[in-house]
């Protein structure tokens, strides 16, 4: 069964005894390692109870199908409900999990929780889990715009804050990469609003301005100025730190984005540094010289082209198959290459 939404957010602090295995996947590490960490604390406790969890490695399992049986229909010495964590699973293991689901009816009193990368639609092991009644899969994707925007309110008001919509903005803009990251940042900013109840555009602004942040917004100035050096320097600090190839590209396609709207602004009769200025949120201030000069650089028509490419990309990296960092990677050069030439990406 795939879940999907807040229904996703419902399983994982109450998942049902029928369900015998979840599969939690994709492309956004952070999340998953959210989302497993919220499943071990729901059913072993936290910290979690060393006899209600154990790990097993996914190598093993290859050659040892009869195993993850075996511990999944152990009993814990201590009651309560025991947790199998597979680390690394993928399509080799989908005979192991076969078997398990196999044996589901006669009632199987564990849970196990596998953690895999990037599955394509195509995968074996995805599709079983997809379709045995007894499993659940996760998908863990970049967050879209409305629901970033929705993880920083919810996360806000938890600590008793509401948000400014400028400061929700600019949050929206800076944040949403790495999940494990933005909920640090989050937290940061409620340390330093304190007692005030409510987050303005000057406190976001003050507060949150993280490492891939910043790494995100060189990967942007990068392409669109043609440094290749530059670029490959951001995109291998930015995965480093855990950002995801869905969020690089779409951080790359708001800032094509925000270009246009400038350049529309420009049109109506602005300066291009009041159309600059007219942004929401501000454009940051270290990022204005370049942000002023890829105006002048790119003209509408090239920046439709480059956020075609960027939407294209996105949805390669979502459907194909093929490594997403690679995808990411390559829209981005061909970006580069076309402000080195001075005109539309091919």
């Amino acid at each position: 069964m795939k879940l999907t939404g807040k229904r996703i957010d419902g399983f994982l602090k109450a998942p049902g005894a029928d369900v015998v295995a979840v599969l939690v996947f994709g492309p956004d590490p952070s999340l998953i390692r959210e989302r497993v960490a919220a499943l071990i604390a729901t059913v072993a406790g936290v910290p979690p109870d060393p006899f209600r969890c154990t790990e097993l490695p996914a190598l093993a399992l290859r050659n040892d199908a009869a195993r993850l049986v075996d511990e999944a229909a152990a009993l814990s010495f201590s009651g309560g409900r025991r947790l199998v964590r597979v680390r690394d699973a993928s399509d080799a293991l989908t005979a192991a999990f076969n078997q398990l689901f196999a044996g589901a009816e006669a009632g199987v009193p564990g849970l196990v929780v596998a953690e895999a990368g990037d599955l394509a639609k195509r995968s074996s092991l995805r599709l079983l889990f997809e379709a045995a009644p007894a499993a659940v899969a996760i998908a863990c994707y970049a967050e879209d715009a409305a629901g970033l925007r929705t993880m920083i309110r919810e996360t806000l008001a938890a600590q008793g804050l509401s948000v400014d919509g400028d400061a929700l903005d600019f949050l929206s803009a800076q944040l949403g990469a790495n999940r494990a990251v933005t909920r640090a940042e989050l937290e940061k900013l409620s340390l330093y609003v304190g007692s005030a109840g409510r987050v303005t555009l000057a406190d976001a602004m003050a507060a949150v301005g993280d490492s891939t942040a910043l790494s995100l917004g060189a990967i942007v100035v990068a392409a669109g100025a043609g440094d290749f050096a530059m670029l490959d320097k951001a995109l291998e600090t930015a995965f480093a730190e855990g950002a995801s190839p869905v969020a690089i590209v779409r951080i790359a396609a708001q800032h094509i984005t925000r270009l246009l709207q400038a350049q529309a602004l420009v049109a109506a009769g602005k300066t291009p540094d009041q159309a600059m200025m007219s942004l929401k949120p501000p454009v940051i201030f270290h990022q204005k010289p370049a942000f002023m000069q890829q105006m002048r650089r790119w003209s509408r028509q090239r920046l439709g082209q480059a956020l075609d490419l960027l939407t294209d990309a996105e949805l390669a990296c979502k459907t194909t198959g093929a490594p997403a960092l690679a995808l990411a990677t390559r829209a981005l050069l061909q970006i580069a290459h076309a402000a080195r030439r001075g005109d539309g990406p091919q």
